[in-house]
C-alpha cells in the first residue's frame, strides 16, 4: 500500500485522472482487506473476549452487513453498539421532540461524520473534511441506492462504496498530509 500511496503524489500533483484513478483502484484491495481483518479482529475476536471475561450475555455486535441491498441497512447492520448508542442518544430524543424523521436520520449521520473527521484530524493533526464529506455522501448515496437499486445491484452498490471510499479518502489525507507537512506534490 505504501508504494502505491507514494506513487499517487505525482497524478495528484499533475492532475492526471486516469493515474489517479490507477492508483485509487491498485489501493482499493488490500485497503478493504485491511479493513475486513480490523472488522474481524475489533468486532468478532477482541469483544467477544471481553464480553467472555465480563460475563456479558448479549453478544451482538454486528449483523450480516455484507448482505446490505441497501446502505442504510450497512449502517445500521455493520456497528451495532454504536447504532444502538446513536438510535437511544440522538434518533429517538429527537423523535419525541416532534422532528421530522429525515432530519433526525441526517442529524445522526452528521454526528457520525463529526466524528469520524475527528478521529482523523486529531492523529494527523489537520483539518480536512474529507472524512467528513464521505460519510455525509452516504445520505444521498442511501437515497439512490434505496430507490433505484434492489437485490443484488444494491448490494453491488454497497460494495462498490466501502472499497473504493476509503481509498479516496486515504489518497486525500496523504496528498494533504505530504503538502503540509513536506512540501511535496505542490
Amino acid at each position: 500500500m505504501v508504494p502505491a500511496i507514494q506513487n499517487s503524489m505525482k497524478p495528484f500533483r499533475d492532475m492526471d485522472y486516469s493515474r489517479i484513478i490507477e492508483r485509487l483502484l491498485k489501493l482499493a484491495v488490500p485497503n478493504h482487506l485491511i479493513w475486513l481483518i480490523f472488522f474481524y479482529w475489533f468486532f468478532h475476536s477482541s469483544m467477544n473476549v471481553v464480553a467472555e471475561l465480563m460475563r456479558f450475555g448479549d453478544r451482538e455486535f454486528y449483523r450480516d452487513w455484507w448482505n446490505s441491498e441497501t446502505v442504510t441497512y450497512f449502517w445500521q447492520n455493520w456497528n451495532i453498539p454504536v447504532h444502538k448508542w446513536c438510535i437511544r442518544h440522538f434518533y429517538k430524543p429527537m423523535m419525541r421532540r416532534g422532528v421530522p424523521r429525515w432530519a433526525a436520520q441526517t442529524a445522526v449521520f452528521f454526528a457520525s461524520a463529526f466524528f469520524h473527521e475527528y478521529l482523523v484530524s486529531v492523529p494527523l493533526k489537520m483539518f480536512r473534511l474529507w472524512a467528513f464529506m464521505g460519510m455525509m455522501s452516504q445520505i444521498p448515496l442511501a437515497w439512490f441506492v434505496g430507490r433505484f437499486l434492489r437485490g443484488n445491484y444494491g448490494n453491488a452498490a454497497v460494495w462498490i462504496s466501502l472499497m473504493i471510499g476509503q481509498p479516496i479518502a486515504v489518497l486525500m489525507y496523504v496528498h494533504d498530509y505530504y503538502i503540509l507537512n513536506y512540501g511535496i506534490g505542490s
